[in-house]
């Protein structure tokens, strides 16, 4: 059964995911939950609160999907996540860039999401390659949220060329 907060975060994401986050006033979000403004604050604290579970809720999602360990699983799992969450780009990203850096919450989420990307990339070069290489994982991460950015306008095809940079960068070290 899926609780109050659950169905708060749930039903605000798409709110914050569209809309941005700085624009948003208490009164939309509690309209997309379906709940008052007390309950909210009784569940979430804040509307700052409500928005780092909201990325935490989304990073967990992305744990469980980007769960991969080759370049190939890597950009089917982009692009089943896009055709699921849709193509805008990044939220944590444009979390970040909403003035993220100055909220301790959303500066974490944001922190612990790169963290989660840069051990999907390591371990997506560990089994390619058979060992660590700090570089590639680097590289494979910027080509990444490079089809991240660029699906928002580019679709498939970002993806398609990513995978292939990717593969080919990969090639070039074993």
């Amino acid at each position: 059964m899926t609780t109050t907060r659950e169905r708060i975060i749930s039903s605000t994401e798409p709110v914050f995911d569209q809309h941005g986050f700085a624009g948003i006033g208490v009164d939309r979000l509690t309209e997309a939950a379906g709940v008052s403004s007390r309950t909210l604050y009784k569940h979430m604290g804040s509307k700052t609160g409500l928005i780092a579970a909201v990325l935490d809720a989304r990073r967990e999602r992305f744990s469980r999907v980007f769960d991969v360990s080759t370049v190939d699983e890597l950009f089917d799992a982009l692009a089943a996540w896009v055709r699921s969450e849709g193509a805008r780009g990044c939220l944590f990203l444009r979390a970040l860039g909403e003035g993220g850096r100055s909220i301790p919450e959303v500066d974490r989420a944001v922190s612990q999401y790169r963290e989660l990307l840069h051990r999907v990339m390591s371990r997506i070069v560990e089994h390619e390659t058979g060992g660590a290489d700090e570089l590639l994982a680097e590289q494979l991460l910027v080509v990444f949220e490079g089809a991240t950015s660029a699906a928002s306008y580019r679709g498939q095809r970002a993806i398609d060329a990513a995978r292939i940079v990717a593969r080919s960068l990969v090639v070039t070290r074993t």
